[in-house]
């Protein structure tokens, strides 16, 4: 059986990455927790490329701003939207009286199949 994998792309302003980063590791813990595979959240590094189109022009990064790029697998599509529904209701992930340390607007995610895959 493939995985499915839910995939962010989000332009973060450089200063605001501690901040993200409590953001991350309590997102880590609570889909890890209802039963994700695994979760990853990754911050540019080797944006400047010679070759197709990079994050920076695709994301409109500034100067002080760079990309995280983050994934989470799951067994199957049912699958992902049963973990989600679960963290969705932990209390933990009320987002009320937090900032969010980024743009939402500029904010990308989306669902996908997997088409190839190592073992």
């Amino acid at each position: 059986m493939a995985n499915y994998i839910d995939g962010f792309v989000i332009p973060i302003k450089k200063k605001n990455l501690k901040d993200y980063k409590k953001m991350a590791a309590l997102g880590c813990k609570l889909w890890t927790e209802y039963g994700a595979l695994s979760y990853y959240e990754c911050v540019g590094d080797d944006l400047k490329v010679n070759w197709g189109l990079t994050f920076p022009r695709m994301c409109k990064l500034k100067a002080d701003e760079t990309a995280i790029f983050a994934f989470i697998v799951f067994k199957s599509k049912a699958h992902r939207d049963k973990v989600n529904l679960q963290v969705m209701k932990d209390p933990r992930m009320n987002m009320e009286n937090v900032k969010i340390p980024f743009d939402m607007k500029r904010f990308a995610m989306g669902g996908f199949k997997t088409l190839v895959h190592s073992k």
